[in-house]
């Protein structure tokens, strides 16, 4: 195997570590509470124009900016949860998606009012130059964004699964009243759900700011990202998640090299359609 190809798929490695984290926030919300959320993308593209507002008033990059970005979201998540979700989840199917695709709408258009709609870029050299390890070259910035996706997104698994706050989330997925009869308050607890996903989308969004384009339709794409990786991994799995992001990211980055940029979504919607039709459940999705 040459250089050239072990170096693409170690770069979809690291582009796919990110697309796990920011699914990650998305799976969590939907397993906590059946809930899909359509504004997914746009809280990312938010987490992106949070480090280039940063950037622009302070110079600094990723030190400042990932933590103010994942704070902010974070806040952001809690503030939809209680003013828009909470409501909206007593209601039909159809209210909650066009509830979050009204929010998706609005955050975007607030961002293409408030910053027009040029694309916006951080400075290439934000992060470090160029890594040279046993022939292969990496990008600082792609090396940053996606070890600190890995770190998160398991760390998020172990939160779920191995704290007295991952067992009463978890409690109140299972049965919200059972878990309230416990002395667990479910309002709480989505409430940090929300909190938790959205700060991981303005993480993602902060690392991805580093080596991505910044403009308000950005979170289409993203989110549409977002919803395969999910959808692969299966619905309400954090290590489905994980391991989807990593798969997605490394076709992606194969098809890209072997034929060509323009081709590599279609390569990855078909073989996702493909998966799907014998495992509509997804990798590790409960049947």
């Amino acid at each position: 195997m040459s250089f050239i190809l072990v170096q693409v798929i170690v770069g979809g490695l690291l582009l796919g570590a990110v697309y796990a984290l920011f699914s990650s926030g998305l799976t969590l919300v939907w397993g906590m509470m059946n809930i899909v959320n359509f504004a997914h993308g746009d809280f990312v593209m938010l987490g992106m124009y949070a480090a280039f507002v940063v950037f622009t008033l302070f110079g600094v990059g990723p030190l400042a900016g990932v933590p103010f970005a994942t704070l902010l979201l974070a806040l952001l998540g809690v503030v939809v949860y209680f003013a828009l979700i909470r409501d909206i989840m007593k209601g039909p199917m159809l209210a909650q998606i066009l509830g979050t695709f009204g929010l998706a709408l609005l955050l975007r258009y607030s961002v293409f009012w408030w910053f027009g709609a040029n694309f916006l870029s951080l400075p290439q050299d934000i992060v470090g130059g160029t890594f040279a390890f046993l022939g292969l070259r990496i990008e600082a910035s792609r090396l940053l964004a996606g070890v600190v996706a890995l770190f998160v997104t398991l760390g998020l698994h172990l939160l779920l699964t191995r704290t007295s706050l991952g067992s009463k989330m978890l409690a109140v997925a299972e049965d919200a009243t059972a878990a309230q009869l416990m002395g667990i308050r479910p309002d709480t607890m989505q409430a940090i759900a929300w909190a938790i996903a959205a700060g991981a989308t303005g993480l993602a969004g902060a690392l991805i700011a580093t080596f991505f384009y910044i403009v308000p339709t950005v979170g289409e794409t993203l989110g549409i990202v977002a919803f395969v990786t999910v959808s692969l991994g299966g619905f309400g799995s954090v290590p489905g998640a994980l391991i989807a992001g990593l798969l997605i990211g490394v076709i992606e980055s194969l098809s890209a090299y072997l034929i060509g940029d323009v081709y590599k979504d279609i390569v990855v919607y078909v073989l996702f359609l493909s998966f799907l039709w014998f495992r509509p459940q997804g990798l590790m999705g409960k049947t």
